[in-house]
C-alpha cells in the first residue's frame, strides 16, 4: 500500500502530462492531423519507398524517385532487429504531435526527479519544458525527428547524473535507455548539441569527485558508462553505420573540388561552407527575446490587428478593410538577423525570472554547471555575429562542420534554463535562509532588466535590410511609408511584450512575497506560480501553432498532401523510365511524388549530383526560353549533360503560375554504348571535362582509389547494339544488351559504391563512376543480362550487432532488476 501511495502522484502527473498534450491538440480526436511542411515534403520524397514497401512487403533501402537516386537511410528506413524503436513506438503512443508534446513533459519531469523536485514542481517544471515557444514551433513545422531527439535530452542527463552520483544500476540502465532512445531518435544534430552539455556537467562532476578525493568511484564511473553506451550504439548500430557510410557522399561530406561554381578558389576545409553553416545566426540582441517574446519583431509573418499603423497605412492608401485586415494579419514585423523565423525562441518571463532566483539562493554548486552550459549554447547561437568563436568551432572541434543553422544549439539553453528555474523554485521553499534577500535580488535583477530595456527603446532601430525590399517594389515614397508604419509597430510589440513579462515575473514575485508573509500556503503559491508560468506560454504558443484549419487538416489531406497538375498528369501518360527537372523548385519534394525527380528534400542530398546543377546544368538552362519550340514545347537544342540524367521533361513555370512539360526529345535514355572512355586523374578534372562533353559517345572517369579493373580507351560503337530496360525497381534493374564488340556502357543512374552490386549473366562486374555521378560497365560482346541490385552489407552487419546489443540490453535489465529486489529482501 505504501508503494502505491508512494507512486500516486507521479501517477497523477503521468495522466495530467497526457491530458494536457491532447487537449493542447485536440482536433487529433477529431482525427484530423497537424499539416506540416517539412513533413508534406518527406512525404514526396519517400512516396517510391512507401509504395515499394507496401507491395513488396520488404525494404529497398534505396529510391529513384529523389536526385537521381540515393540511399533511403535517412528518409525513414525501417531495419531489422530495431527493438530499441519498438519501444520508442510504445513511448510514444499518442497521435502525432501529442506524442512529441508527452514525451517532452515525461523526459524532463525524470530529470527533475533525479534533482529530488517534489512531484507538484517537477510537473510545472515539464509543462514548463515542453510549452517553450521554439519547442512547440517545430512540431508545427514538421522537425519531428529534432522534436524526438530533444524529448529524450533531459533523460540522459538524468542518467549521466545518477551514474556520477554511484547509483550505478539505476543511473547505468537509465543511461543505457536514454542515450539508446536519443540515437534512434535520429537528428544526430541534435545529439551532438548534447554532448556539449554532457561534457561541461562531466568536467564539474568530475572536478567534484577530485575535490571530494573519491577518485577510487572513476573506474566504477568509466564502466558503468562504457556498458551502457556500448549497448546503447550496439541497438542502434545499422541506422549509426548506414548514416557514416552515406555521409562522406551528401553535402555533409567534404568536396573533393577546389574551385567553387562561379570559378573562384574554394578555401574552405569544412564540410559545408561557413556561409552556410552560419546562415542561421541569432543576433546578439535579438536573443533578449528568450524574455520577451517579440522584441525583435516575433515571426516573419505577425498579426498586428486592426489598431495596427500598418492597418491605418492600407486605409490611409485607399485600400478596403478586408485588405488593410490581409496585411495586419501578415505583418513581415520580424527585424532580426535570421532570413526566416516561424517563431521567437522564448523561454517563459517567469521561467527566466525562477532561473535569476536559482543564481541568488540555490546553494548546490551544479547549477553553475547548468549556467555554463546555457552560456556556451547561447554563443555559438549566434554563429557568424561571434565568428571567432563560431569559426574556431568550424575549423577545430571535430563534426562541427557537419551541421547547418547553429542558431539550434539554443536548445541547450532551453534545457538547462528550466531546470535552473525548477531548482530556484525547490530551493526557496526548502532553503528558509535569506529568502526575503534572494527574493527581492531576483526582483531587481529581472524586472529591472525589463525597466532598462524599456527606456532603452531609443536605442533599437527597428528596421532591417529587408525593408529595402519595399521601398523597391511600392516605390520610394510609398515604399518609405509603409517601412515606417512596419517600423511603429515593431516599436509597440516591443514594448507591449516588455510590459507582458513585466507583469508575469510581478506576479511570480507577488506569489512569493506572499508566501514569505504567510498570506499564502505553500502550494497554493507553488500552484498559482506554475499556472502563470504555463499560461505565459501557452499564450505565446498559441500564436504560432493554433488549432485551426490551416494546421489541421483531414487525415487523406496530410496523408496524400499533393494533386497532379495537367502538366504532371500530361508527363505521366508517358510510361517509359525518365526523369524530370521542376526548373522553378528543385529543392523539394513535391517533384518526387509523382516522378523520378532530378531534385528533391534533404538536407543531405547526395553531394556530386548537387554540384552538377550548380557547376553545369544551371548555367547551361540560364537561357532556357531561347531554347524552347513555342509550338511543339520540346527543346531545339540539346544540353548534354541534361540529357545524360536522362531527363526527358521540365516543368517550367509560365506567366499564370502553372507549370507546363517541356520534352528534351535528346535524352540518352536508360543506358547507352559509349565509343571513348576518357581518363581524368581528379574531380576537378572531371567536372570542367562535363563543360563540351559529348555524352552520347564519350564518357569521363576518375578511377581514383575504387576502381581496380583495366578497360581499353576506345570501343567500336556498332549502330546495331542495343541495351534495352528491362525491369526497373528501386533495388533492382535490369537490362539486356546486345553488342558484336566489346564496349563500354553509361547508365543513368547515381552511382554509389557501397551496397550497388553489378551482375553480367550472373558474374559480378565491378562498377564504374562515370560523367561525375553515374555508373559505367564494361561489357563484353554477344547477348548478355545485366542486372544491379542493392544489397547494403551495412545493413547485415548492422542488423545483426543490434540483435546481440539488443540481447545485452534485456540481460542488463534482466539482472538489473534480479540485483535490485535480492538488495531490498536483505534490506
Amino acid at each position: 500500500m505504501k508503494q502505491l501511495q508512494k507512486f500516486y502522484p507521479h501517477f497523477l502527473a503521468l495522466i495530467g502530462f497526457i491530458t494536457i498534450s491532447i487537449v493542447y491538440f485536440y482536433p487529433v480526436l477529431q482525427g484530423k492531423k497537424i499539416f506540416q511542411s517539412d513533413i508534406v515534403q518527406y512525404t514526396g520524397m519517400a512516396k517510391e519507398q512507401n509504395d515499394f514497401r507496401a507491395e513488396y512487403h520488404t525494404e529497398p533501402y534505396w529510391t529513384n524517385s529523389a536526385f537521381g537516386g540515393m540511399p533511403t537511410y535517412q528518409l525513414g528506413a525501417n531495419y531489422p532487429h530495431d527493438y530499441i524503436g519498438k519501444l520508442d513506438d510504445l513511448l510514444r503512443f499518442l497521435p502525432r504531435p501529442a506524442d512529441y508534446l508527452f514525451l517532452y513533459f515525461l523526459g524532463f519531469y525524470g530529470l527533475l526527479l533525479v534533482f529530488r523536485v517534489d512531484p507538484l514542481k517537477a510537473f510545472f517544471g515539464a509543462l514548463a519544458f515542453g510549452f517553450s515557444t521554439y519547442l512547440i514551433v517545430i512540431l508545427g513545422v514538421g522537425h519531428n525527428a529534432k522534436a524526438h531527439a530533444i524529448a529524450y535530452m533531459p533523460l540522459v542527463v538524468a542518467g549521466f547524473i545518477l551514474v556520477f552520483r554511484k547509483k550505478y544500476l539505476h543511473g547505468g540502465i537509465l543511461t543505457m535507455l536514454a542515450v539508446a532512445l536519443e540515437i534512434n531518435a535520429n537528428h544526430f544534430q541534435m545529439t551532438y548539441y548534447l554532448l556539449f552539455l554532457l561534457m561541461v556537467l562531466g568536467i564539474y562532476l568530475l572536478y567534484k569527485l577530485f575535490q571530494e578525493k573519491d577518485l577510487k568511484s572513476l573506474p566504477k564511473i568509466a564502466g558503468t558508462f562504457a556498458v551502457a553506451v556500448a549497448l546503447a550504439v550496439g541497438v542502434n548500430a545499422t541506422s549509426l553505420m548506414a548514416t557514416k557510410e552515406y555521409t562522406d557522399s551528401s553535402i555533409r561530406g567534404k568536396s573533393e573540388l577546389t574551385f567553387n561554381a562561379d570559378g573562384s578558389k574554394n578555401n574552405t576545409t569544412a564540410s559545408m561552407s561557413n556561409d552556410y553553416i552560419t546562415e542561421y545566426s541569432y543576433g546578439i540582441g535579438e536573443s533578449l527575446d528568450l524574455i520577451a517574446p517579440r522584441l525583435f519583431g516575433g515571426s516573419n509573418v505577425e498579426n498586428v490587428g486592426k489598431d495596427s499603423k500598418l492597418y491605418e497605412f492600407i486605409i490611409n492608401q485607399g485600400g478596403s478593410e478586408e485588405e488593410a485586415s490581409q496585411f495586419a494579419e501578415s505583418a513581415p514585423t520580424y527585424w532580426g538577423d535570421q532570413p526566416i523565423v516561424a517563431a521567437p525562441a522564448y523561454i517563459g518571463a517567469i521561467v527566466f525570472f525562477l532561473c535569476v532566483l536559482a543564481l541568488y539562493h540555490d546553494k548546490r554548486k551544479i547549477k553553475y554547471a547548468f549556467v555554463a552550459g546555457a552560456l556556451l549554447s547561447l554563443l555559438l547561437s549566434w554563429g557568424k555575429n561571434f565568428s571567432g568563436l563560431t569559426n574556431f568551432f568550424i575549423e577545430y572541434v571535430p563534426l562541427y562542420d557537419k551541421f547547418r543553422a547553429v542558431s539550434s544549439i539554443q536548445v541547450i539553453l532551453e534545457l538547462c534554463i528550466p531546470v535552473l528555474a525548477i531548482m530556484g523554485l525547490q530551493s526557496f521553499f526548502k532553503d528558509t535562509e535569506n529568502q526575503k534577500k534572494s527574493l527581492l535580488y531576483t526582483a531587481a535583477t529581472s524586472i529591472g532588466l525589463i525597466v532598462v530595456l524599456f527606456l532603452a527603446k531609443s536605442m533599437f532601430s527597428f528596421s532591417t535590410e529587408n525593408d529595402g525590399y519595399y521601398i523597391q517594389a511600392y516605390g520610394k515614397e510609398m515604399g518609405t511609408a509603409f517601412v515606417q508604419a512596419l517600423k511603429a509597430d515593431r516599436a509597440s510589440l516591443f514594448m507591449a511584450d516588455l510590459l507582458r513579462s513585466g507583469f508575469f515575473m510581478a506576479v511570480a514575485f507577488g506569489a512569493l512575497w506572499f508566501y514569505l508573509k504567510g498570506k499564502l500556503a505553500q502550494n497554493t503559491a507553488i500552484i498559482l506560480v506554475g499556472i502563470f508560468m504555463v499560461g505565459d506560454l501557452f499564450f505565446v504558443d498559441k500564436n504560432y501553432v493554433s488549432n485551426n484549419p490551416k494546421q489541421f487538416k483531414s487525415a487523406r489531406e496530410v496523408d496524400q498532401p499533393f494533386e497532379p497538375t495537367p502538366a504532371d498528369e500530361e508527363i505521366l501518360k508517358d510510361k517509359s523510365v525518365y526523369r524530370v527537372y521542376e526548373l522553378q523548385g528543385r529543392l523539394q519534394g513535391r517533384t518526387s511524388y509523382f516522378h523520378k525527380s532530378v531534385g528533391g528534400y534533404s538536407a543531405v542530398r547526395p553531394r556530386r549530383y548537387d554540384q552538377l546543377f550548380d557547376y553545369q546544368i544551371d548555367k547551361k538552362l540560364a537561357d532556357l526560353g531561347s531554347n524552347i519550340d513555342p509550338k511543339t514545347l520540346s527543346l531545339t537544342k540539346n544540353i548534354p549533360v541534361l540529357d545524360a540524367l536522362n531527363i526527358k521533361y521540365l516543368l517550367v513555370e509560365v506567366k499564370d503560375g502553372q507549370s507546363v512539360p517541356i520534352t528534351n526529345p535528346f535524352a540518352n535514355g536508360n543506358a547507352w554504348f559509349v565509343s571513348e572512355l576518357r581518363k581524368v586523374n581528379s574531380a576537378d578534372e572531371e567536372m570542367k571535362a562535363l563543360d563540351k562533353l559529348d555524352t552520347k559517345n564519350i564518357a569521363v572517369f576518375n578511377p581514383g582509389p575504387f576502381i581496380k579493373t583495366k578497360v581499353n580507351k576506345a570501343f567500336v560503337k556498332d549502330s546495331t547494339a542495343t541495351i534495352q530496360l528491362k525491369v526497373y525497381k528501386p533495388n533492382h534493374i535490369e537490362y539486356t544488351s546486345n553488342n558484336a564488340n566489346d564496349g563500354f556502357a553509361v547508365f543513368s543512374e547515381t552511382y554509389y559504391k557501397d551496397g550497388w552490386k553489378a551482375t553480367i549473366d550472373g558474374k559480378e562486374e565491378e562498377i564504374f563512376r562515370t560523367d561525375y555521378v553515374l555508373r559505367g560497365l564494361y561489357i563484353p560482346k554477344g547477348k548478355h543480362t545485366i542486372e544491379f541490385n542493392f544489397e547494403p552489407q551495412v545493413v547485415k552487419t548492422g542488423s545483426s550487432i543490434a540483435l546481440f546489443s539488443s540481447i545485452g540490453m534485456l540481460l542488463v535489465i534482466l539482472g538489473g532488476v534480479y540485483v535490485d529486489q535480492k538488495k531490498k529482501k536483505q534490506a
